[in-house]
């Protein structure tokens, strides 16, 4: 049987690195030119298995907790997803060199979070039990906060004074589901606050209408992403939500036949962890069957940057002169 292959592929435009997981792989990259190997990583620095693998095999050594694996002094980054007051004050106990990677956009969480608990109110934190980013804006006030997951779980909420209320969500999220989710909050509690700004990070948002846009114009849509990564996880729900079959991929050896029995646009896009190399090679892997005819599809243009952590511009600054 002749193996398949589509027509035509759609290269959705914005996809990829965001502005905080390209600071947040920098950050460790720089650190290891600086302090040499090996450099200490609380939890993955991004969701994605290349990149971890990549920055592994340069010398970054990944550990679940800060533990006695960890050496007294040793230079440790936190991820991009934020760790808690408690994880910093486990640190400075232990005298670690830490640097913290933690995206600007989930600092802006854990300060909301900060703001609301100093104003008395509840907090409802939107966000998905036992993921790093939520674990680490839980902890700012974790007797003040929350979690909701779901419009079930609003409508099973019980709060100390339905008018002192606030909410603040996870940045990796869907946007219609939270949504949802922000208006049940305020159907039950109508004088409920927010932040001034959504939570939502740019690049979930961005990379989520791309999808929304493209899928209609496609039978199958790959996702390239790991299997951790929600903001990836995200993007398979909203191809399917819009009319294409889809599924989430580390790579193009994960692409499976059956998959592109009858698809003739095939969609590509990838998460916000994802490096662009990976796309790459799935193009590469449907030219090499016959297709070829590729297309971007851009919804918008992305120009956001972040500047690297201070310790590490200091170091720099410092070894240039």
């Amino acid at each position: 049987m002749a193996v398949p292959f589509p027509k035509k592929l759609l290269l959705a435009a914005p996809r990829g690195y965001c502005a905080g997981v390209d600071r947040a792989v920098q950050t460790v990259e720089r650190a290891l030119e600086l302090h040499g190997a090996p450099v200490y990583v609380r939890k993955e620095i991004v969701h994605n298995k290349h990149v971890v693998e990549q920055l592994r095999a340069r010398g970054a050594v990944f550990v679940d907790e800060l533990d006695d694996t960890i050496p007294e002094g040793a230079v440790t980054v936190f991820s991009a997803h934020g760790v808690s007051p408690a994880v910093h004050a486990e640190a400075s106990e232990r005298g670690l060199q830490t640097i913290d990677a933690t995206c600007p956009l989930v600092t802006k969480v854990h300060r909301e979070a900060l703001k609301f608990a100093a104003e008395g109110y509840t907090i409802v934190l939107i966000g998905h039990s036992g993921h790093e980013e939520v674990e680490g804006t839980m902890g700012e006030a974790p007797e003040h906060i929350v979690l909701v997951e779901t419009e079930e779980d609003v409508d099973r909420l019980e709060v100390a004074d339905p008018d002192r209320v606030a909410y603040i969500s996870q940045t990796t999220l869907s946007v219609d589901e939270t949504r949802a989710i922000i208006n049940r909050l305020r159907e039950r509690f109508p004088s409920i606050t927010g932040p001034r700004t959504d939570d939502i990070c740019y690049a979930t948002t961005n990379r989520q209408a791309a999808v929304k846009q493209m899928a209609p114009h496609c039978d199958l849509v790959l996702v390239i992403g790991s299997q951790n990564s929600s903001n990836s996880n995200r993007l398979v729900e909203v191809a399917r939500d819009h009319g294409a079959d889809a599924y989430l991929v580390d790579n193009e050896a994960q692409v499976k036949d059956e998959w592109l029995q009858g698809k003739r646009v095939v969609g590509i896009t990838s998460g916000a962890s994802a490096p662009e190399e990976l796309v790459q090679r799935l193009v590469d892997f449907f030219r090499a069957r016959g297709t070829t005819d590729v297309e971007e599809f851009q919804v918008v243009q992305e120009d956001v940057r972040f500047m690297l952590p201070k310790t590490i511009r200091q170091a720099l600054q410092a070894q240039s002169a």
